[in-house]
């Protein structure tokens, strides 16, 4: 049998049957912004800056107290002299004028203090605190440089003397002319009064007249709570 080399039509009952386009259910498009949506404000996510700190170079196991160990202190006279000192040089990002040699006790209590009551204090103004101004720090002598007095904190590492700030605009805050004025006032006032907790004694310019231009920090501990003038 010879096949004919041309196709051959299916009859047109076996051909597939046409369904009119008007019978098709269309799906309608779905319309998408090319605008992402602002994300409700419960579900946004506070955008949190701090300053990342290495182990190196930090002290008293807080790496944001910078500074460095050194070789304990002898004694000049009775009651003075410190074990395993530190030289701290900046707490929390904010810089100390000159390093303060203190125990770690001090250090870590003026961490506490710099951390939630100094900055707090100054908030926004001069876009915020980046120095603090230091009069003293370890110095075996005796209270207020009295003679036949007791030997001051100073002598064992346990304060430091605040005599101002330095604001990251280039202001400053001095206790002593500070402490009268309204604004500047206001401020010192808050940073004095945080200080009573994480420091035993917390003196200022109404203390007495050895305190008029500086803060007297110290970690003493007393049974009736921290004594603050």
């Amino acid at each position: 049998m010879t096949r004919s080399p041309f196709p051959i039509l299916r009859p047109d009952a076996v051909l597939p049957r046409t369904v009119p386009v008007s019978s098709v259910q269309t799906i309608p498009a779905l319309t998408v912004s090319l605008i992402p949506r602002l994300r409700p404000k419960s579900l946004a996510v506070p955008v949190v800056s701090n300053v990342t700190y290495r182990t190196q170079g930090s002290v008293c196991g807080h790496t944001d107290i910078r500074g460095t160990q050194i070789v304990s202190i002898p004694a000049k006279m009775n009651g003075c002299g410190l074990e395993n000192p530190v030289r701290v040089t900046e707490i929390a990002g904010v810089k100390l004028s000159r390093p303060a040699t203190l125990d770690c006790t001090t250090a870590k209590a003026l961490r506490v203090w710099i951390d939630k009551g100094a900055k707090p204090a100054i908030k926004r103004k001069g876009r915020g605190l980046a120095e603090i101004k230091v009069a003293a720090s370890y110095s075996c002598r005796t209270r207020n440089n009295q003679a036949g007095a007791k030997v001051s904190e100073h002598g064992r590492g346990r304060a430091i003397d605040i005599s101002g700030f330095t604001l990251k605009n280039g202001d400053t805050i001095s206790v002593l002319k500070g402490w009268s004025r309204r604004v500047d006032g206001k401020i010192l006032r808050k940073m004095h009064k945080a200080a009573c907790g994480p420091f035993g004694t917390v003196l200022g310019p109404n203390a007495n007249k050895y305190h008029k231009d500086h803060f007297h920090f110290d970690t003493a501990r007393y049974r009736s709570g921290s004594y603050c003038r």
